[in-house]
């Protein structure tokens, strides 16, 4: 594929005919990045990017105008989706119980990823779970979640730089208790640990994380706070458990984010979070992250 900024142009990608429009528009002003250029990095990032987020059922986060225009998030195979991508049926998890199916969008490869691009999809978010490859017995929907997330949020005046820190006192903790933490940006203001782990349900899963963000917190009630109560977290990191939960998505590794610039959720070493002692220096846009990538790998490939 390339990026011919003309406005619409037929392409065959891995054998899947596409056609891609309004590569010119100009989707994060700032920077003057183009559609054409977050089709070009979902195509460069693809080979790191789809292990991560094949099989999963997946939530798109579609800005049409650009970062500055209005956004929404697209569960649901929107109309006119190919029959050749993947879908799957997914009983509906809403915390309101509202019941029904989601007929979510699986991207399993570089025809969907940019087929998915193409609908100014700039953020992929992804749950802790794959769906299975084998159909459960009839009754058994609990999926099974193959990695735990601790999601670090700032609470202003603090940064992703105290994030690090608490990353780097929860490390030793999941570590202790046989979970591997990796780091990753979330490509916004915070940070996200991430390890393996199997044999427990979303809930299960839920409440291990939740028991090391509280067992934390009472270690450094200073730094960090467990509970969402906004009043509680000014100058303190939230460790967000609930991300756990079977209903709950976070921003996939290597994926865009709708910031001012085409910033990038990106894996980190460990020698990088100790290392941080500016916001900015855990700043890594679309520009940055390929290089990042043909210098040191896949920094997430453990989690596969």
């Amino acid at each position: 594929m390339t990026t011919d900024k003309a406005d619409k142009i037929a392409v065959t990608v891995d054998g899947q005919a596409l056609t891609l429009t309004n590569l010119a528009k100009v989707l994060y002003p700032r920077d003057g990045f183009t559609k054409a250029e977050v089709l070009d990095y979902y195509q460069r990032i693809s080979p790191v990017l789809l292990p991560h987020i094949a099989g999963r059922p997946m939530t798109l986060k579609r800005y049409p105008e650009g970062v500055d225009g209005e956004s929404f998030f697209q569960k649901h195979a929107p109309a006119g989706t190919p029959d050749w991508v993947r879908t799957v049926d997914v009983p509906s998890r809403s915390s309101r119980g509202s019941g029904g199916i989601v007929t979510h969008v699986v991207i399993d490869d570089l025809p969907t990823l940019m087929w998915a691009a193409n609908l100014a999809s700039l953020e992929l978010h992804a749950p802790m779970w794959k769906v299975p490859s084998t159909p459960r017995q009839p009754g058994d929907q609990e999926p099974r979640p193959d990695l735990i997330v601790f999601d670090l949020d700032p609470g202003e005046p603090a940064t992703v730089v105290e994030c690090c820190r608490v990353a780097e006192e929860l490390r030793p903790m999941l570590a202790d208790a046989g979970l591997v933490a990796l780091p990753k940006t979330s490509g916004g203001k915070g940070l996200q640990l991430y390890a393996r782990i199997s044999g427990v349900s979303p809930d299960e899963a839920s409440e291990q994380a939740r028991d090391f963000a509280q067992e934390l917190e009472r270690a450094r009630p200073d730094l960090v706070i467990s509970r969402m109560t906004r009043s509680l977290r000014p100058g303190k990191v939230l460790i967000d458990w609930s991300q756990n939960n079977a209903s709950k998505t976070t921003i996939a590794p290597y994926s865009l984010r709708a910031r001012a610039r085409p910033t990038v959720s990106t894996p980190l070493t460990w020698e990088e979070v100790a290392a941080c002692r500016a916001a900015e220096d855990l700043v890594f846009t679309a520009a940055d992250v390929p290089g990042r990538v043909a210098e040191s790998g896949d920094l997430f490939g453990a989690l596969l």
